[in-house]
């Protein structure tokens, strides 16, 4: 909201000032328009040093296992490539995923599921290109929706509403202080910021940013819409992993296809050239 004085200082100046406003006023960004949480009290660098360890210990984890696909792996160079194109893309979301260490990982397990923590850790299963036979620009979608959860610190903002949520607004910034009962409590609730479901208006969200981030990259935005129609279908009435916290399969299509009309340009021009 502009201020009043402000407001009269504008009014004030006449049309010659009105015009130069109106000539400095930047055109809409192409793409698409979503939220980004306010409630970001936690430091970015404590959340992206709890899904980095984590992540660590997941891949010893599938590697003890022998379940963590090496480099040269046909599943782990494709998920790669299309990650690959997929994140430069995202700037456009958080300047600051440019100094993120991103690392993209496969894991051989039947589950359907793929996610990507705090700082850009990408981690799929071969469970979810198998059962759903994704094409690239299909996983370009799943891929891009979970690097938009990161792009738009959802994992932060999860951090930040468990901290207030165990201590109260009152002793929040304590936390930050570095005592031991701080630090423990902080660790707590980043195991927890980097587990927890994610909203639904997150997920939302996600999915326009994947959209556009497909897109940007020369995937067909459209193939979204696929992906969800196959989740419904191999989900037998009980929704995968992945699903389990997201809109229903009839909203999230609505949704898709309402905001075709602002990528399909960028696809289209990413197709050019």
């Amino acid at each position: 909201m502009v201020p009043v004085v402000a407001m009269s200082m504008i009014v004030a100046a006449g049309p010659v000032a009105a015009q130069s406003a109106q000539a400095v006023q930047k055109a809409p960004e192409p793409g698409v328009q979503v939220r980004k949480p306010t409630l970001l009290l936690v430091p970015e660098s404590m959340v992206n040093q709890t899904a980095a360890q984590q992540y660590v210990q997941l891949k010893q984890q599938a590697s003890a296992a022998r379940r963590l696909l090496g480099p040269d792996a046909p599943q782990a160079r494709r998920v790669r490539a299309i990650a690959q194109r997929l994140i430069p893309q995202g700037v456009r979301f958080n300047e600051k995923a440019r100094a993120w260490a991103w690392e993209v990982n496969v894991i051989d397990a039947p589950t359907v599921n793929a996610f990507c923590m705090p700082g850009g850790k990408i981690v799929v299963f071969t469970g979810i290109m198998d059962k759903l036979q994704l094409s690239d620009d299909e996983l370009a979608a799943i891929v891009g929706h979970e690097i938009g959860h990161a792009l738009l610190e959802h994992g932060r903002a999860r951090m930040s509403e468990t901290v207030l949520k165990n201590a109260g607004i009152n002793l929040a910034s304590a936390y930050f202080g570095l005592s031991h009962a701080g630090s423990t409590a902080l660790a707590s609730a980043a195991q927890l910021a980097v587990t927890l479901p994610y909203s639904r208006s997150h997920e939302t969200d996600s999915d326009l940013v994947g959209i556009e981030l497909a897109a940007r990259a020369g995937y067909d935005p459209r193939a979204a819409v696929n992906v969800w129609k196959k989740m419904g279908a191999v989900s037998g009435g009980q929704p995968p992993q992945i699903l389990s916290t997201h809109p229903a399969h009839g909203t999230r299509i609505r949704d898709l296809e309402a905001a075709m009309p602002q990528v399909m340009p960028l696809y289209e021009k990413a197709r050019k050239g």
